[in-house]
Order: structure tokens, then C-alpha cells, then sequence
């Protein structure tokens, strides 16, 4: 038996069958159930939406207008890896060449997945912790890796954010502080950017992480003021982020596209490598970075959305325009390194760095020699800084939206009001942002959270949403939220291509594996051995989350399998319905 409300996801009253579930047994976004065992096998759910848990969906905001979800969703997916990840992997895997497989990667992967976590957010109206739960109990820990995994990024991500306004309130300088070597602070061994010691005090680049560095006042300054700037962008949630992203998610475009129509004009070429054969691992590494596939931000958001909402479009909003901008972004980076390569006469190989290195230090060289290179060296950093923040609203929002989920009444009976508790979640992250090694610690937490985790968290969320919650029940909720059920291609993608492509990316990742490195600096043992303790701190919420399901739910080994969906009588494959106990 089961209600339904106006508008709304269903609520389930009781779901009862002897020996196994009914596939028609609809979830819903009732937190609180109770689990009995009747006798002779047969199973109940009573599901008690009660009070607070119904008001809470009732009252659970939402956008002011569904154009905000799908800018603030740009927003998260086109962030700084956009501007230096993509262009470096193309510039490393083929150039041009590199296209195809990314297309292809987007198409069987991005745009699949991307769909999948928008549809699930928005049919279940809770973050990436509950949703994940709720749709397979028996892999609830992917949903708490992905608000791990977006609590450390944030940390250190705002770090960039911190680098992008310490070069912006610089570019206001006549000349630029990275146009000569005659200043007073130059070091003995400057002959440009790179060995200028600017540069090395902005990243704190000490020789290596062995060696903790000196605080420096106005870096630490405007970490603050970043965090500031992130604070009033987010503390009132939806309504407050869906007003910023009009702005931040669109000035980008007008950059990017102003300097490539000035950088066609100077004279160099584009470079161009042969084919290599890890190209396809690094375009679908791409994919899972970008649009940001199992780190919960976009599933949180989505969580926002009005209930029938076109989840279709949405998809194919963000990912196209993602996509679209990557390759905007490789076109407008490399004809400035092909105008460098021009006028220093040396080869791009010699240019192209990975990492903040591209926007930071070689792109800032491109300035030096342009005409009014102060307007330009403005404007593209304050594009940074739009394209970072946006990026770091996700990620908070998804610790703010997973927290008041799970503990909302004891949370605000603590804090009273929701924005002491995102300031709180700020300065957990502002406090963890401050040590003092620089691109070191950035680098191995990047390698090791971006590269490492990210893969595995995408794997098991595609195996808890497609195969245990189902795509048939996935489909379904599609129909009931839009009147349409997703097509051939969407299904077959969800139940077998995306898990095939992802775990043979996930072995070869393993096989072609490479410790984490600075340029020519290796990290030293201890220092891996701490790049995976990172790792570790987001996967290992996947076993213990199963281990406590085993350890929440009564009777047998055999009951337990079958209530989980893993298995039912007759050995077919059955997608869990039901909401257990330990959800909460």
C-alpha cells in the first residue's frame, strides 16, 4: 500500500510481499522506517512519515528560477580544470586528435551519468548521503565518500582561489611584477616568471614538502577574504547561490572569447603531437573531473529542483556547454603558448606545464609581451576567480545539504539559524587550508583525491544506482517526475556500458599507476604513504558503510542478501525496495 503526494515523490505506507519484494514497491523520501520479520519469512516495511520528516520535504527549498540550477550547474562543472587540466592532457595525449575520444567518452559516459545523478537527486530530494542510502542501502557509504571527497577538495581548492586574488590585486601593477626582473625582491637567478621570486613565495615553493615554509601574511589574509567571498555567496543556500551564478557562471564566456579573438591575431601556431595510446584513459579521467561525476555537488543540487523538472535538458545543458568550454579554453591557452613559442624562439614542450603552472606561471609570461597587458591580466584572473568560486559552492553545499539531512533538527536547534552553520563548515575549511607547503601539499592532495578516489567512487555509485536500485526503477521515476521514460540509450549505457568502461579505466588506472610529482620533484615515500590516507579518508566510507548495513539489519546471512536486493528467490537480480532502518 502506498500514498502519493500532489506533485511530489511518493511516500511509502507499507510495502508487504511473502518471501520477496514487489518490483512495483515505490521509494520514497521517508527517512524514518521499521523493519520487521513476520513469521514463515514474509517481510513488512511500515514506513512512518511522520511529522518532521514530511514537513521537511514540504519545506525543503527550492530555485527561485530552474535557470539558476542550470547556471549554478555549469558553474560547478566548468571550473580551473577546465582551463589547465584539459588543455594540458590535449596538448599531452595528441592534440586534436584528443577530441574524439573525449567526444566519445562524453557521449557514452559524461552525458549518461551526468543524467543518472541529476534524475536520482532530483526524484529522492536529498543529498548525495540519503539518496545513495535510500536507493541501496548496502552501498550508503558511496554517498558519504562523495561528501568526504568534496570536504577535502574544498579545503585546498579555495587555496587556488587565494592564488587567483593575490595575482589579481597584483595585475593592477604598472608593470606587471612578473614583466621584468629590476625589482627589489628579484632573486639573483631570475630571468623570468619561473625563477622569479614572487613566484616562488606565492606558491610557498620551498624545496620540497619535507621542509614546512613560513606563513605569509597576505596569502593567509586572502584566504580569509576568499573564504568571505564564498560565505555570502552560499549562506542562504539555493536563494542566495541562484542570484551569484547569474553572474559568475556567464563572465567567463565573455573572457575566454575576448582573448581568443585577441590571441588569433598574434603570430605562432598552434602545436600538434602524434597519437598516443593513453589517450582514451586521460579523456574519460577528464570527463569524471570536469563534470564531476561522483563528487555528490550536482546530485546535491539537484536535490533543489522542482519536482518535474526537465531532467533531459538539464543534462545536456551542462555537459555540452562543459565540453564546449574545455575546448574554448585549449584553443585561447595554446595560441598564447604558441605566440610565446614565437617570440622566445623555444618549443611548447618546453612551455606546456601541468596544473596551476599553466595559469599561473606560463600564461602570466603571455601577458608581459601583449598590449595593454594590465587589462588582460585583470580580466583573466578575475575569470579565475569566477570559474573557482562557483566550483567551491558546490562542494560546500554538498557538506551543508548532507548535514542538514541527516542531523537537521539537532543542527539548528544548535546553531539557530542555517548560516552559522555554513559559516562554521568555512572556517573547519579555512582552518585545514592554512598549512604552509604550498603547491606540494596541493599537488598530492590533487593527485590522490581528483585522480585516485574519483574513479572508485564513480564505479561503485554506477553499480548502487544502476544495478541495485535498477534502471527500470530509475526509468520509472524519470516517467513520474517528466511523463517520459529515458530511451534505449540512456538505459543501456546506465546497466552496461558505463559500468564496463569505468572498471576497465579503473584496472587500467591501476596498471599505469605513477606516484604523485611536482615537475622534477618525486614525492617521498612517507609522503605517498600520506597522498593515500588521503585517498583512503573517502573510500574507505564504501566498506563501512556496508559493514554497518550487516551490522543494522536482523536475521540471517541469506535474508539480509535478499532484503539488499543482491540476490531474491529464484537468483535473479532484484533492485532493493525498501528503506531500512539504518538510513537514519
Amino acid at each position: 500500500t502506498h500514498t502519493h503526494e500532489q506533485n511530489g515523490p511518493p511516500f511509502v505506507v507499507n510495502c508487504t510481499s511473502s518471501g520477496a519484494l514487489s518490483d512495483h514497491c515505490p521509494l520514497s523520501m521517508v527517512h524514518t522506517s521499521r523493519l520487521t520479520y513476520l513469521k514463515g519469512g514474509d517481510m513488512s516495511i511500515t514506513a512512518a512519515a511522520q511529522g518532521a520528516d514530511m514537513d521537511q520535504d514540504i519545506s525543503r527549498p527550492t530555485w527561485s528560477r530552474q535557470i539558476e540550477f542550470t547556471l549554478a550547474g555549469i558553474g560547478c562543472a566548468v571550473g580551473l580544470g577546465n582551463v589547465w587540466r584539459f588543455p594540458y592532457l590535449c596538448y599531452r595525449s595528441g592534440g586534436g586528435a584528443f577530441l574524439l575520444p573525449y567526444l566519445f567518452m562524453l557521449l557514452m559516459l559524461g552525458i549518461p551519468l551526468l543524467h543518472m545523478e541529476l534524475s536520482l537527486g532530483q526524484y529522492m530530494r536529498r543529498g548525495p548521503v540519503h539518496a545513495l542510502a535510500n536507493a541501496c542501502p548496502l552501498l550508503k557509504g558511496v554517498g558519504m565518500a562523495s561528501v568526504a571527497i568534496s570536504f577535502i577538495m574544498c579545503t585546498y581548492y579555495n587555496v587556488v582561489i587565494t592564488w587567483a586574488l593575490y595575482y589579481l590585486f597584483s595585475s593592477f601593477q604598472a608593470p606587471l611584477p612578473w614583466q621584468n626582473c629590476n625589482n627589489t625582491w628579484n632573486t639573483p637567478n631570475c630571468t623570468n616568471h619561473a625563477t622569479n621570486s614572487s613566484y616562488t613565495s606565492t606558491y610557498n615553493t620551498v624545496h620540497g614538502v619535507e621542509e614546512t615554509g613560513v606563513l605569509r601574511l597576505e596569502l593567509f589574509l586572502i584566504l580569509i577574504l576568499a573564504w568571505i567571498l564564498v560565505y555570502l555567496c552560499i549562506f542562504k543556500g539555493v536563494k542566495s547561490t541562484g542570484k551569484v551564478v547569474y553572474f559568475t557562471a556567464v563572465f567567463p564566456y565573455v573572457i575566454l572569447i575576448a582573448l581568443l579573438i585577441n590571441n588569433v591575431q598574434l603570430p605562432g601556431d598552434l602545436y600538434c603531437q602524434n597519437w598516443l595510446s593513453i589517450v582514451w584513459v586521460n579523456a574519460a579521467a577528464q570527463i569524471f573531473n570536469s563534470i564531476g561525476i561522483g563528487f555528490g555537488s550536482l546530485l546535491a543540487m539537484s536535490s533543489y529542483n522542482s519536482f518535474n523538472n526537465s531532467v533531459l535538458k538539464d543534462t545536456l545543458t551542462i555537459s555540452i556547454i562543459n565540453s564546449f568550454t574545455s575546448i574554448l579554453a585549449g584553443f585561447v591557452i595554446f595560441s598564447s603558448l604558441g605566440y610565446m613559442s614565437h617570440l622566445q624562439g623555444i618549443p611548447v614542450s618546453d612551455l606546456a606545464v601541468d596544473g596551476p603552472g599553466l595559469v599561473y606561471v606560463v600564461y602570466p609570461q603571455a601577458f608581459a609581451n601583449m598590449p595593454v597587458a594590465q587589462l588582460w591580466a585583470v580580466l583573466f584572473f578575475f575569470m579565475l576567480l569566477c570559474l573557482g568560486l562557483d566550483s567551491e559552492f558546490a562542494m560546500v553545499e554538498v557538506l551543508v545539504t548532507s548535514l542538514l539531512d541527516e542531523y537537521n533538527q539537532h543542527l539548528i536547534a544548535f546553531f539557530k539559524r542555517k548560516e552559522l552553520l555554513v559559516f562554521a563548515v568555512c572556517c573547519a575549511a579555512f582552518l585545514l587550508g592554512i598549512p604552509c607547503v604550498g603547491i606540494y601539499v596541493f599537488q598530492l592532495m590533487d593527485h590522490y583525491t581528483a585522480i585516485v578516489s574519483i574513479t572508485f567512487l564513480a564505479f561503485f555509485e554506477v553499480i548502487a544506482i544502476c544495478w541495485c536500485y535498477g534502471t527500470n526503477r530509475l526509468s520509472d521515476n524519470l516517467e513520474e517526475m517528466t511523463g517520459k521514460r529515458p530511451n534505449i540509450f540512456f538505459r543501456m549505457c546506465w546497466l552496461i556500458v558505463a559500468p564496463l568502461l569505468i572498471g576497465t579505466i579503473l584496472i587500467f588506472s591501476i596498471i599505469q599507476f605513477k606516484p604523485a610529482r611536482y615537475g622534477d620533484y618525486v614525492f617521498p615515500p612517507w609522503a605517498q604513504g600520506v597522498g593515500w590516507l588521503i585517498a583512503l579518508a573517502s573510500i574507505i566510507w564504501i566498506p563501512l558503510g556496508a559493514i554497518h548495513t550487516f551490522w543494522v539489519l536482523p536475521g540471517s546471512l541469506m535474508q539480509m542478501i535478499v532484503m539488499l536486493g543482491v540476490i531474491k528467490p529464484g537468483h535473479k537480480v532484484h533492485s532493493l525496495c525498501l528503506i531500512s532502518t539504518m538510513a537514519n
